[in-house]
């Protein structure tokens, strides 16, 4: 079952709720179709899709490679821990459900910094009886907190290995906030034989005013809510030193998606990287 322990330690979670200001995880709930937001949220996903229409083929499609990959990782990799970091607002196919459907007692500990998405995970995420899921509340950019969490520490056994999900969250990370440096720390604390399954907005195929804007954003000009989209060497870098699945990284709409809903989007539409990789 899904620990409350984090709940004790941090404070209630309503305590730092803001419905006011858009946040990430319930912009992308709007996204989706979801129930989970505020105005502020809708604005700000509106204000966004005004300036990228296909965002939200953007957001289904990652979120279909979230699937694809956990499948991946539980049914050929042989992986039965899942450290999902950005969780975002429970919808369909969440890790631990794609996971526990292919082995039921797969491990999965959810990661998030919105006190939202934490009611919702405790509320929703339950296990199946063979396996168990946890919430930190936490934030990718305190990697330490992380890895030495008691929540983390009691559902996951770091001396085996591990999945490391980081899907959708690094592009809210600014370089400033050293996302290679949390990224490489993480992996550190994981044997060999973990893996990485990340995914990350790009502007390489935006027109060039747009990426122009986006850049902008990134440096403090957007109202509506920072995304640092970063070029595919950028993206890249995450991966440093690991092994690359086939087909390496590729748009979250190609990567093994021989068996989603044809034709797929183009890379121009869903303008998002992804890949897995093995640690050796």
């Amino acid at each position: 079952m899904t620990s409350d322990a984090s709940a004790t330690r941090d404070g209630h979670p309503s305590d730092r709720i803001d419905t006011s200001v858009a946040h990430p995880a319930r912009r992308y709930n709007y996204w989706l179709g979801g129930k989970d937001n505020f105005q502020a949220d809708r604005e700000s996903g509106d204000a966004m899709a005004a300036r990228f229409p296909t965002i939200r083929v953007s957001a289904i499609e990652n979120r279909r490679f979230l699937r694809r990959a956990v499948d991946f990782l539980a049914r050929e990799a042989g992986i039965r821990q899942f450290l999902d970091i950005g969780t975002g607002i429970p919808t369909a196919d969440n890790t631990h459900e794609v996971a526990q459907s292919i082995a039921p007692e797969s491990r999965v500990v959810y990661v998030d910094n919105d006190p939202i998405v934490l009611a919702h995970a405790r509320a929703l995420l339950s296990s199946s009886a063979g396996g168990a899921t946890a919430y930190l509340d936490a934030d990718l950019r305190d990697p330490e907190k992380i890895l030495h969490h008691p929540d983390l520490r009691d559902t996951l056994d770091l001396s085996r290995p591990v999945a490391l999900m980081l899907v959708a969250v690094l592009h809210f990370v600014p370089d400033d906030d050293a996302p290679h440096a949390a990224v490489t720390r993480l992996l550190d604390a994981l044997p060999a034989g973990s893996f990485l399954a990340a995914s990350h907005a790009t502007h390489d195929h935006l027109p060039a005013h747009l990426a122009a804007e986006a850049k902008a954003a990134a440096r403090g000009g957007g109202p509506h809510g920072i995304i640092n989209l970063r070029s595919r060497d950028e993206f890249a870098r995450f991966f440093d030193g690991l092994a690359l699945v086939e087909p390496g990284i590729r748009s979250v709409a190609e990567w093994r998606a021989e068996g989603e809903p044809q034709p797929r989007p183009s890379v121009v539409d869903v303008s998002m990287y992804g890949g897995v990789a093995r640690k050796p």
